[in-house]
C-alpha cells in the first residue's frame, strides 16, 4: 500500500498539501493527522485517494506511539511525509505563558522529529519529506522569539537529515515561506506587538512552489523573489543589524 502522510491536515498548508499531492500522483491512501476530526473527514470530498483520518494531538507523545503502532500493523510504503503541524505566538517572551511557549517547541520540533524518525523505516528510494519551516528560520526574530527559534531548528534538522539520507535516495526539503494567509494568525496574534506585515501569500501557492522545488532537487523552498533576496541578504549581515531592522519595522 502506497501512502502519503500529512500532519496539520485540517487547515492551512497541511490541507493544501493533501489536495496538491493527491492531484500530483496516485496514492492508495492519504493519512491525515490533526485534532479536528470533522475537518479531516471533510477532505475526502476533494481527494481521489482514500483518506485515513487519524485525529490526534501531536503535542502528546502518546499520539506518536499510536502512529507507530499503526505503521507496524499496516506496513505501508510511505512515499511522502509532510510535517505541516505547528503554531506560534507573537509577544514578549517574559510576558507570555511558559507552557504555551514550550508547546511551540513540542509541536514544531519534537513532533516533527518524531514523525520523521517513525516514518523513515517505511520509506523507499524516491520518497520525499516536506518539513514546514519559515522565513524566520534564517534569522533571530524578537517578539516571535520561540517560534523563530523553533523554525531555525526545522531548517537545520532538515538540511542535515537530507545529507544523511542521500545514499538512500530519500529527499528532505524545508519549506520556508514568509507571511501566509492561514489560520495561524488566529492563534499567534493576541495584541499589537507585531503589527507590520509586508505581504501575504496564499497557502496553495506556497505548496505549489514546494512541489516544484522538490522536483528540481532543492533543499529549501522559499516562495517570492523579495523573500529569496532577504534570505540571501541576511546570510551576510550581522544578526544584530537584522534584528534592529525588524524591530524598527514593528515600531520597537
Amino acid at each position: 500500500m502506497k501512502i502519503a502522510v500529512v500532519t496539520g491536515a485540517s487547515s492551512g498548508m497541511g490541507r493544501e498539501f493533501v489536495y496538491a499531492l493527491d492531484a500530483q500522483q496516485k496514492f492508495d491512501e492519504i493519512w491525515v493527522l490533526a485534532r479536528r476530526e470533522e475537518r479531516l473527514r471533510a477532505l475526502q470530498a476533494r481527494v481521489r485517494a482514500r483518506v485515513r483520518v487519524l485525529p490526534c494531538d501531536l503535542l502528546k507523545r502518546e499520539s506518536l506511539y499510536l502512529y507507530a503502532d499503526l505503521l507496524k500493523a499496516e506496513r505501508p510504503e510511505v512515499a511522502v511525509l509532510v510535517n505541516a503541524a505547528g503554531f506560534g505566538l507573537f509577544g514578549t517572551f517574559a510576558e507570555m505563558s511558559m507552557d504555551e511557549q514550550l508547546d511551540i517547541i513540542a509541536l514544531n520540533d519534537q513532533a516533527l522529529t518524531g514523525m520523521c524518525h517513525l516514518t523513515l523505516p517505511y520509506m523507499k528510494r524516491g520518497a520525499v519529506i516536506y518539513n514546514m519551516g519559515s522565513l524566520s528560520s534564517f534569522q533571530p526574530v524578537p517578539y516571535i522569539n520561540v517560534y523563530g527559534a523553533s523554525k531555525a531548528y526545522v531548517l537545520s534538522f532538515s538540511q542535515a537529515l537530507r545529507t544523511e539520507l542521500r545514499r538512500r535516495r530519500i529527499k528532505v526539503m524545508a519549506v520556508c515561506p514568509g507571511w501566509v494567509s492561514t489560520e495561524f494568525f488566529d492563534h499567534a496574534v493576541h495584541d499589537d506587538t507585531v503589527s507590520y506585515y509586508n505581504r501575504y501569500y496564499r497557502p496553495e501557492d506556497v505548496v505549489a512552489q514546494a512541489l516544484r522545488d522538490m522536483k528540481r532537487g532543492r533543499a529549501v523552498s522559499v516562495l517570492g523573489a523579495p523573500e529569496q533576496r532577504q534570505v540571501r541578504m541576511v546570510k551576510h549581515l550581522p544578526a544584530a543589524l537584522v534584528m534592529k531592522a525588524w524591530c524598527r519595522q514593528q515600531g520597537k
